[in-house]
C-alpha cells in the first residue's frame, strides 16, 4: 500500500471524484477529442473497460489498446458529450446518467496525434463511475474487442513489460500486458498513469521522451 487506502479501496467512485478535476475542458485552439475511462465494481474489485481497435490502413491508432472515444464533431457540446457520442458509437455503451453511468472528473489533457500529422490534437481523458452489472457491449468496425481488466492486475507489476512496437523495431516502450497478446501502452498507459498517481499509487512505470 503507497497512498492512504489500497489500490483497489482507492478506486472507489468517491475516492476517485475527489483526485480528479472537476472542470469538463480547458481552452484550446484547435482540433480536440476525448475518452471515456469507465471504472465499476467487478467480482475481483473495481475494473476498468478497454478496448481492442481494429486493425486499419491509415489510422495512427490501428490494432492499440484504448478507452473508447474519438474526436471533437461540431455539434459535440463539449468534449464530455464527444464521449458520450464516441461511445455509443464504437461499442453501444451509453455512459449516461439515464444508463446508471457518473461522470466522476476528468485526467490532464494529452497530445493526441503524432507531430507529423499536422496541428497538435488535444486529447481529454474523462473518468465514468458504472454503477451496475456489465452492460451488453455492441461492437462497430472501428473496434474489434472490448472487455474489462480488474485494477489490481494493471497496478501488478508481474504484467508490465517492454513492449516491442513493430513499426518501431529498434525502440521499446513501458506497456501493461492485458492476456492473449494484448498491451496496454502509449497514450492509454499515460492515462493510466495519471489515473493511478492521483490515487496515491504510482505505476512503477519510467517513460522516454518517445513514449
Amino acid at each position: 500500500m503507497v497512498g492512504l487506502h489500497p489500490v483497489t479501496e482507492a478506486f472507489e467512485a468517491e475516492r476517485l471524484s475527489a483526485v480528479l478535476s472537476q472542470d469538463l475542458d480547458t481552452p484550446h485552439h484547435g482540433p480536440t477529442a476525448s475518452v471515456a475511462a469507465v471504472v465499476r465494481s467487478g467480482d475481483s474489485g473495481p475494473e476498468m473497460l478497454f478496448i481492442e481497435r481494429a486493425t486499419r490502413d491509415g489510422d495512427p491508432w490501428s490494432g492499440h489498446m484504448a478507452f473508447p472515444g474519438g474526436r471533437t464533431e461540431p455539434d459535440d457540446d463539449d468534449t464530455f458529450d464527444t464521449a458520450v457520442r464516441e461511445s455509443r458509437e464504437e461499442i453501444g455503451f451509453d455512459i449516461t446518467a439515464h444508463a446508471g453511468v457518473r461522470w466522476l472528473g476528468r485526467l490532464n489533457d494529452l497530445e493526441g496525434n503524432p507531430r507529423w500529422r499536422g496541428a497538435a490534437l488535444r486529447v481529454t481523458p474523462h473518468v465514468c463511475w458504472l454503477d451496475g452489472a456489465r452492460p451488453a457491449l455492441t461492437l462497430n468496425y472501428e473496434v474489434a474487442d472490448a472487455f474489462w481488466v480488474p485494477v489490481a492486475e494493471l497496478a501488478d507489476p508481474r504484467h508490465h513489460i517492454d513492449y516491442h512496437y513493430p513499426p518501431r523495431p529498434d525502440e521499446r516502450f513501458p506497456g501493461i500486458e492485458v492476456g492473449h497478446g494484448r498491451v496496454i501502452w502509449g497514450m492509454t498507459l499515460r492515462m493510466l498513469h495519471d489515473l493511478f498517481t492521483r490515487t496515491g499509487h504510482p505505476l512503477p512505470i519510467q517513460f522516454s521522451p518517445s513514449s
